[in-house]
């Protein structure tokens, strides 16, 4: 009724980047960035894919309707705010009329902050979130950006989110803003046929944590209300990203292990690709929580672990692998927030739930999870990549250093309880 401000959150906003997907579907770009008014634009990608052939490919069939494409292969995998920053400086000559970003999460978020930096020049800090960053909204539209991605993970071809790790605070933390989503997501399987098991397995944990989270964080109608231009793009969990998130929950359960095991399983690699799109339509309104929260110190304050499947020699926590290694323990701890939305997250992950006595409801997702990560070969636990008792304070500091996801867990947590959650992490078998 006009007039009456209600106490609580009553509106969810559903918004998403227009996707095309299916196998073959790059073989469209060309369409595709001359229907969205592209003449010249700037090929975003890493070195290893630009040497897979796919970027090139992707000028050719840009040349056919008369585009004119350059390509920039300097993204740096899991970005520093360095890198985006000089990424910024070096193509900031460039006239483009867009951009298009061609691999994983890196080069995707490496893309929209390039765009961001480019469009409106200020130091990256500017727009990261509070208190990292000063939170600063993107002032206004950005040129269009096509994003292809070459991993099933992050989403981040249909997300508001672009994140970075801040060096000078060994943290990751993001710039969150509608404006940043593409203007396209093409999502073709054929692309992710090369990816090595262990970046599958990675990914896929990636898309799992990003449904679990957004399936139980704090739901919307469980939030203070919002004044339209202040309301965030993670605004809870909701009727319509429930329906994503269970999706992404039940192909990631049975499919990551077939794709793990045998990389050119085309319809294992299709439900992947799938399953990360939805996740990322789930988690880019409805948010992520404590899993990710805590995944931001865990790899920026990495120290000597470099993952098998990976092209460096530098120490690195994939950002799948980071989620994951503390949700069995996060999930722990949600657990009496909405117990039936955990046993139904296990459920669609093939973990039989029915009769349970009440300790085994209260285990059935993290036990889920931990036969999951047990199969793809995810780490056993924080020890497994380089964590000890001694890390806990660093770790417990970092965390909190991220109030925009923490806001999303559905139970109060602070120092205390992520003390917990991280000792519980340390080992599970």
């Amino acid at each position: 009724m006009k007039g009456v401000t209600l106490p609580t959150e009553t509106v969810f906003v559903m918004e998403m980047s227009p996707i095309k997907f299916g196998v073959g579907a790059t073989d469209e770009i060309g369409h595709d960035a001359r229907r969205l008014g592209l003449g010249r634009v700037l090929i975003f990608t890493d070195r290893h894919v630009a040497e897979l052939g796919l970027p090139e490919r992707i000028r050719g069939l840009l040349g056919e309707e008369g585009i004119k494409a350059e390509i920039f292969d300097g993204v740096e995998v899991e970005p520093t705010d360095r890198s985006m920053e000089e990424a910024a400086a070096v193509t900031r000559g460039t006239e483009v009329d867009g951009y298009i970003a061609v691999g994983g999460g890196s080069t995707l978020d490496t893309c929209k902050a390039v765009n961001l930096l480019t469009t409106y020049p200020a130091p990256l800090l500017d727009y990261i979130n509070k208190p990292v960053g000063r939170g600063v909204p993107v002032p206004g539209a950005l040129r269009p950006l096509i994003a292809v991605p070459t991993t099933a993970g992050t989403g981040s071809e249909t997300t508001a989110v672009a994140v970075t790790h801040v060096l000078d605070q060994n943290v990751k933390a993001g710039v969150s803003h509608r404006l940043l989503r593409p203007a396209l997501g093409v999502v073709d399987p054929l692309n992710t046929l090369s990816v090595p098991p262990e970046v599958t397995a990675a990914a896929g944990a990636d898309i799992l944590t990003h449904a679990i989270e957004s399936y139980t964080t704090r739901p919307y109608n469980a939030r203070p209300k919002h004044h339209p231009p202040d309301r965030p793009a993670y605004i809870g969990a909701n009727p319509a990203s429930d329906v994503w998130c269970e999706k992404a929950i039940e192909y990631v359960g049975r499919y990551l292990r077939r794709a793990v095991l045998n990389g050119n399983d085309l319809d294992a690699r299709v439900h992947l690709a799938l399953a990360a799109n939805y996740a990322g339509i789930g988690f880019g309104n409805a948010g992520v929580h404590v899993p990710h929260a805590i995944a931001y110190p865990i790899a920026g304050l990495v120290r000597d672990y470099v993952p098998a499947g990976y092209r460096t020699r530098h120490p690195l926590i994939p950002h799948g692998m980071s989620v994951i290694l503390t949700a069995p323990s996060a999930f722990r701890f949600t657990y009496p927030t909405a117990p039936e939305r955990h046993l139904r997250a296990a459920e669609l992950m093939g973990y039989p739930v029915a009769g349970l006595s009440e300790t085994d409801r209260r285990e059935a997702l993290p036990r889920a999870l931990l036969a999951l990560m047990r199969d793809v070969g995810i780490p056993n636990g924080l020890t497994a990549v380089g964590y000890g008792e001694d890390d806990v304070a660093a770790l417990v500091a970092g965390t909190l250093k991220q109030p925009r996801l923490l806001s999303g867990a559905p139970r109060t947590v602070g120092a205390a309880e992520l003390d917990w959650i991280l000792r519980d992490a340390m080992q599970y078998w």
